[in-house]
């Protein structure tokens, strides 16, 4: 098997970006193509010597403003030579599922979630107005790309059930549901003393973090805001009105373990695809309050691993944080949980969907 492997970029570290670090390690020989890369973010999740990067990475500031080149994408997966390969494996939000491979190939793309730009563009871009002004005029092309693009691979894999429902809406294709692993090396179990609810996120919009720093401000309670994106200063804007809200910027993983392992719970505001933060929560021991909605109804189980809220609003969010109690967790019965999601069982199913795709094409 001459198998090659292809992420959208390594430039930033995320969900996708660990998802793949797994995917990449199923397959150690395979060489890594990407649009971007940036190995002092990445390399410790992916060898740099594995990764070869488009032309796009030489581009000045592509690395920073690497979101305003989304029209140049579809061109630059197209560019990749595949030809030496009989077998590639990808892994997308939006842009691999447009690469060419050659005739007889399989191509087997994990898919994180159906291209945001074409269902959800509003949401994913609301508060980026430069960037927004830039990109509409292409999004009708790109969305068009986006459909064709989709039809390419030999199969399709969503992380969750909540992604496959929309693949099959959006792009008419049934999928194979392989939930994300989780990195449970990463987290051991606290207690929760910390008297803090905690958001672990990529600040953008569509995450509903401004919402989660409302409801800590309409609740009277502490919240720690870890992560770092594009939406950071319209975010540090809104905190600094608040008393109750304090933003660490970008954490490492043994800091995020004490920060979460030590929270009264992780909160997720906004609808998730998959969303790996109530499971790494619970393998810190620690339960998480999410909208009830997307990949944490896969995630989560009420009552035992954590709660739910039922309406976007800082009210209904700051209720559900003000009849929280923790005391009703166990933190062994979280870290039992989340063990379920381990990485040991995703590389086996992934493997095997590999192989089951290579012998019926």
């Amino acid at each position: 098997m001459r198998l090659a492997l292809v992420h959208d970029y390594l430039n930033q570290r995320g969900g996708a970006e660990r998802v793949f670090a797994h995917i990449a390690r199923v397959f150690p020989e395979a060489p890594v193509y990407t649009a971007l890369h940036d190995p002092r973010a990445t390399g410790d999740l992916v060898d740099p010597a594995r990764v070869h990067a488009s032309y796009l990475n030489r581009l000045p500031g592509s690395g920073r403003y690497f979101r305003y080149l989304a029209p140049l994408y579809p061109r630059a997966f197209e560019s990749f030579d595949f030809s030496a390969f009989d077998t590639i494996v990808s892994s997308t939000t939006s842009w691999t599922k447009g690469i060419r491979v050659p005739p007889g190939a399989v191509h087997v793309c994990y898919v994180n979630t159906v291209s945001r730009f074409a269902f959800a563009y509003d949401d994913y871009v609301g508060g980026l107005s430069s960037f927004q002004k830039i990109a509409s005029p292409f999004v009708k092309n790109l969305i068009e790309w986006d459909k064709r693009a989709s039809q390419k691979p030999t199969r399709l894999i969503a992380n969750s059930h909540n992604v496959a429902d929309r693949i099959m809406r959006y792009y008419g294709r049934e999928s194979t549901v392989l939930h994300c692993p989780v990195d449970l090396d990463r987290f051991s179990p606290d207690s929760g003393e910390g008297n803090y609810f905690i958001v672990a996120a990529r600040l953008l919009p569509y995450k509903r973090i401004d919402l989660a720093i409302r409801a800590a401000q309409i609740a009277e309670m502490p919240l720690v805001i870890a992560g770092t994106g594009p939406d950071e200063k319209r975010l540090r804007r809104l905190a600094a009105e608040s008393p109750w809200t304090r933003m660490t910027g970008y954490v490492g993983d043994a800091e995020l373990n004490g920060l979460l392992g030590n929270a009264l719970a992780a909160i997720v505001p906004g609808e998730e695809d998959f969303g790996l933060v109530p499971l790494e929560a619970a393998a810190a021991g620690r339960p998480a309050i999410a909208f009830r909605a997307g990949g944490a109804l896969e995630t989560i189980v009420g009552g035992v691993t954590g709660e739910f809220f039922d309406e976007p609003s800082p009210q209904a969010l700051a209720a559900a944080m003000r009849r929280f109690d923790p005391r009703t967790y166990d933190p062994h019965v979280l870290r039992e949980h989340a063990e379920k999601f381990s990485p040991a069982s995703f590389t086996e199913a992934l493997r095997a969907i590999v192989e089951e795709t290579r012998e019926k094409n």
